[in-house]
């Protein structure tokens, strides 16, 4: 139980709660980025749908544990925003570069599809596209399942160039920065239908990213939960997360590992074990950012140009900048060209006279992320808009 788990004392927690039967309903895994949240998230379901006697032994090979390993078991229910591809990108080297299907491969894609279970989006106008790429992903996958004997090196690269390619359509394309109210009201349904064995387990990641619609909706659930379902929620901002939620909630903190823990992890979870220190922060994440097509810190120079041209008095070339950024995709690109800009923001307005002006900056720059996510605003608008609020900042 919770092998997989690795450097975590909430492994322990969890697993004397779950062997004396006090693990209740709706709790709240909260921690960094990068701590193995969804993974405990993922073998709490596990563990709870096993049909052995005792329950949860890592080497069951019971049909629920099966399922569950390779995450197509019908009694979960995974939704709520992931930058999936860089994962999938370093499980597809590590694919390619041993010639055999492992789990790696498997779960990154399965992390990113499962989002779009077609109870999730029913009655949505997007599902038609979205079960249009599935399917043939889910094609691609059973070209490379570990049932069947490998094609030839090449054809292997190939099918695993295509699977990462409609990962990232997937990703770009359709998911959501921030849980749509459809999404809660369809989850309500799908809950509500009896399990035909086993628990079933609903995985909410960034309850913190939940708007305020959504979060009452939620509530209503978690306040008259149906029969045999538990609900686990991960955020990396506890305090952010809605407090009526927080109340009903049972909290599992997770802690930040070293940085040899986590070499120790890459090197098991995508066999390289040939990663360099890293003293900047997460080292996983570190790692996975070196699959990005635009190095990290190329970004990050163009981000605190873009923004001392702004505050120099000048207008930055937008549409250069998006072109040497690789168009921003994937979008998590985008996503550290922000913070990279929030960055240089804090050192710009580290004073206390300009704490107004930081937090204005701030929020323009968020408000930017959250119009192209949410509200799916085309890049160049949304930098715009920026240009003009900070160059607004600039004069006052």
């Amino acid at each position: 139980m919770f092998d997989n788990l690795l450097y975590q004392s909430a492994a322990k927690l969890l697993e004397d709660d779950i062997r004396s039967n006090k693990l209740p309903g709706a709790v709240l895994f909260s921690g960094n980025d990068s701590c193995g949240k969804l993974t405990a998230a993922l073998e709490t379901a596990r563990v709870l749908s096993c049909s052995e006697n005792p329950r949860g032994k890592w080497s069951c090979s019971c049909p629920s544990c099966l399922k569950h390993k390779a995450l197509v078991s019908p009694n979960v229910m995974l939704l709520g925003p992931r930058d999936c591809s860089l994962e999938i990108h370093a499980a597809a080297k590590a694919f390619v570069s041993s010639a055999s299907m492992n789990d790696s491969h498997v779960t990154s894609v399965r992390k990113l599809e499962n989002r779009f279970h077609q109870a999730l989006w029913q009655d949505s106008d997007k599902l038609s596209k979205i079960a249009a790429i599935t399917s043939e992903l889910d094609e691609y996958m059973e070209e490379l399942d570990i049932e069947h004997e490998l094609p030839e090196i090449k054809e292997v690269e190939k099918n695993a160039q295509k699977i990462v390619e409609l990962c990232e359509k997937l990703e770009g394309g359709f998911l959501y920065d921030s849980i749509p109210i459809l999404q809660i009201r369809n989850l309500s349904a799908w809950a509500h239908i009896g399990a035909a064995s086993g628990t079933k387990v609903i995985i909410i990641e960034k309850a913190e990213r939940m708007l305020e619609g959504v979060r009452n909706a939620l509530l209503k659930i978690l306040e008259e939960p149906p029969a045999n379902t538990m609900f686990i929620l991960t955020t990396s901002r506890r305090n952010a997360v809605m407090p009526t939620i927080l109340s009903r909630l049972r909290n599992y903190s997770f802690s930040t590992r070293t940085a040899e823990q986590e070499k120790e992890i890459i090197d098991r979870v995508f066999h390289d074990g040939a990663v360099a220190s890293y003293s900047g922060g997460s080292l996983i994440q570190h790692y996975l950012e070196g699959f990005l097509p635009v190095r990290p810190e190329a970004i990050e120079k163009r981000a605190f140009d873009f923004f001392d041209q702004i505050f120099d008095g000048k207008i930055p070339d937008i549409a250069d900048l998006i072109k040497n950024c690789g168009k921003f995709e994937p979008r998590v690109l985008f996503k550290l060209f922000l913070s990279n800009m929030e960055k240089r923001s804090r050192g710009l307005f580290a004073r206390a006279a300009d704490c107004q002006k930081a937090v204005a900056v701030s929020k323009a720059i968020k408000d930017c992320y959250f119009n192209v996510s949410t509200y799916n605003q085309g890049i160049q608008a949304a930098l715009e808009d920026l240009l003009c609020a900070l160059a607004r900042e600039r004069k006052r």
